[in-house]
């Protein structure tokens, strides 16, 4: 069957078929239309090249009608311009993953610009679909206009319609668009009863081919349907001949997934169809499509390399919908499902002072370094890796995080850490994830077992399985580059409370980041969501820190706020300086961590932390005040731990976990 060709004539066809049946003699030799079109344009572009300028004939427009202005003319004629190419162009591909590619269907407005059988609407697409069995359950419409037709009937039809603006022209959909797309797509796909009918998703953007290829071979890859990106763009191409032919695009698709081209992977030529259509009637150069603006290359290098900071945001937005999901999973693994607020369930150490310090003990506890970085828990799922920010916030990164078994990918694998900036040198820097718990693994919640068996598993389950896979991927040339993801990942280590000294005088001063302390966890604690009274931080006094929310009000009065039992409350007599030639009024409405300064008994802003969009909450205040006033020092503090690991629970354990370590063993598990 002959896609071009509309099997349902409509009235007008009907009508010219009869009427030159009956009043023209047939003549097999007379061209068609669009020869006619197509000779008439190559004389003209002739004509255009061989005379001058000032030579060519003036064109004369007609008189303007009495009720048509300028810029309703200009309207009509722009809204009802054909896309460039479109014609010629194959109505629609091979289903790929239950997806249909197809170009723009036309609505009635376009008639008169669509010679018989050129003609490409919804309601021929439906039937053209049927007879090959397909039924379309959603479409996807991915043109930055909405002059082709209206989507106001697709409701009654009862199809899901889903509109994502993507510009076309050079420049490649934004990655939260493409976020949109795969989880809308798989979505409609995956949740549909497999006592129905199967129902198609129906793709197209202008023509079918670039962006519509772009987000099918993204689909393809996190949906686990492709290997590798060349793998889905030849599927691609298979389906919807010749398959993306912009460069751009296709060096993105590659770069996005950290994959290295094969030289045996070309470009496919510019469709003759679109090549054709370069020049309208009268020679003169086609506007792009759908109104794009230029787009930079994504092969362009910046010329400056970028500092990295702690404040860089990671990460690509994920559609709300799927966000939701997401914390309901985290929520429910943690078992925080209606305690409140929907809220960061991630566990958080509270302030050492004298009090707690006795703790210490109680317990029996492993300590490690305070890194200056930023928060994250990260959920490892097969299409990707989510950040999860304080704010109860995912962002998704591109990484790849195989299992043990080395064939699978880790599903909704939750990781708890922090994210560092190392510097290597004055000219390198290395972004790196510390992974300190295993809070589940392939939706096995791990949380009520001990923490030692949890920070064990890290290394088997996530850090081993990435390292085997980069050596095996390295010695056989697989196109995948680990080196190209966005940061690194290792896990954290502890140390027995007996080495705190050699950790606070040797290991922390000769970090490669910065580091403000350290925190003391119970190696038999189970995962305690939101905060752990148990876990414990220390600071070297000086660093002891606040995060308030500073506002300037009415008077112009300087203030600073907190959460008292999540309602703002406004810290009276508590003042704060900035830095010389800083104006306040720029931190109004921010979150401003803030150190003690007790000689002049102010608060000293330190920074703006963008990673939170909320205060501490009053409780916390008052247990860093605690802190700072009872001033455990450094000398204090290791005074403590010499006194506490000569305890007999301290020193069996100390002993037995000391012949564990050298024999490269797990230490022995406490009996309860």
């Amino acid at each position: 069957m002959d896609l071009n060709v509309s099997p349902l004539p409509e009235d007008d066809e009907e009508y010219c078929e009869n009427h030159f049946g009956e009043d023209v003699p047939r003549n097999d030799n007379i061209e068609t239309a669009v020869q006619t079109m197509r000779r008439e344009r190559e004389e003209r572009r002739d004509r255009i090249k061989r005379d001058p300028i000032d030579e060519r004939p003036m064109r004369v427009t007609r008189p303007l009608e009495r009720d048509e202005g300028p810029v309703l003319k200009k309207f009509k004629t722009e809204r009802n311009r054909l896309p460039p190419g479109w014609l010629d162009c194959p109505n629609f591909g091979h289903e790929v993953g239950f997806i249909i590619p197809s170009k723009v269907p036309l609505d009635e407005s376009f008639n008169d610009c669509v010679g018989p059988g050129k003609r490409y609407s919804f309601r021929q697409v439906v039937h053209l679909l049927r007879v090959k069995t397909f039924k379309i359950g959603m479409i996807v419409d991915l043109t930055n206009t909405d002059r082709y037709y209206s989507s106001s009937d697709f409701k009654k039809e009862g199809l899901k319609y889903l509109k994502i603006r993507c510009q076309g022209r050079d420049s490649v959909p934004d990655n939260e668009s493409v976020n949109i797309f795969v989880f809308e797509v798989a979505q409609f796909i995956f949740n549909q009863s497999e006592r129905q009918p199967r129902k198609y998703v129906f793709v197209h953007c202008t023509h079918g081919h670039n962006r519509t290829g772009y987000m099918i071979v993204h689909y393809l890859m996190r949906t686990q349907q492709a290997s590798s990106v060349t793998e889905a763009i030849e599927r691609f191409a298979k389906a919807r001949p010749p398959g993306i032919y912009k460069q751009d695009y296709i060096d993105a698709l590659y770069a996005f997934y950290h994959e290295t081209r094969s030289d045996l992977v070309v470009c496919p030529d510019t469709p003759e169809w679109k090549r054709s259509s370069d020049f309208d009637l009268n020679g003169e150069a086609l506007p792009e499509d759908d109104d794009g603006v230029p787009y930079a290359s994504t092969n362009e290098k910046p010329e400056n390399v970028v500092r990295l900071t702690n404040d860089d945001v990671l990460g690509d937005k994920v559609p709300d919908q799927q966000e939701y999901q997401l914390q309901r999973f985290c929520c429910e693994i943690l078992k925080t499902v209606g305690r409140g607020t929907v809220q960061f369930p991630g566990s958080h150490p509270v302030s050492l002072d004298r009090d707690n310090l006795q703790l210490l003990r109680q317990r029996y506890y492993y300590a490690t370094w305070k890194a200056d970085g930023t928060r994250y828990m990260l959920l490892l799922c097969p299409d990707g890796a989510y950040l999860v920010d304080r704010s109860f916030k995912f962002r998704r990164v591109q990484m790849r995080f195989p299992c043990k078994n080395m064939t699978d990918l880790h599903q909704y694998t939750l990781l708890d850490g922090e994210m560092i900036i190392d510097t290597i040198s004055s000219e390198r820097q290395e972004r790196r994830y510390l992974i300190y718990d295993l809070i589940a693994i392939n939706r096995v919640s791990l949380a009520e077992r001990p923490f030692h068996e949890r920070w064990k598993l890290i290394e088997k389950e996530v850090v081993e399985p990435r390292n085997l896979e980069r050596r095996s991927m390295d010695l056989n040339g697989k196109p995948y580059r680990y080196d190209l993801e966005p940061f690194r990942v290792r896990r954290k280590d502890f140390w027995l409370l007996s080495t705190v000294g050699k950790l606070l005088k040797e290991f922390i001063p000769n970090l490669s980041h910065e580091a403000d302390g350290l925190v003391f966890q119970g190696w038999d604690d189970p995962y305690v969501p939101r905060t752990h009274q148990g876990l414990l931080k220390w600071k070297y006094p000086e660093m002891n820190s606040v995060d308030f929310l500073f506002e300037i009000g009415e008077d112009g009065a300087e203030n600073l706020c907190l959460y008292d039992r999540g309602k703002k409350r406004l810290m009276d007599n508590n003042r704060v300086k900035f830095g010389d030639g800083i104006d306040p009024s720029a931190y109004a409405g921010k979150i401003v961590e803030c150190s003690f300064d007790s000689e002049e008994n102010m608060w000293v802003c330190m920074r703006v932390r963008t990673d939170k969009t909320t205060p501490n909450e009053f409780n916390t205040y008052r247990k860093v005040m605690k802190s700072i006033t009872d001033n455990i020092t450094e000398e204090v503090l290791l005074n403590e731990i010499g006194e506490i690991i000569r305890l007999p629970m301290y020193a069996d354990r100390i002993q037995s976990d000391s012949r564990a370590m050298k024999k490269g063993k797990q230490p022995a598990q406490r009996k309860m």
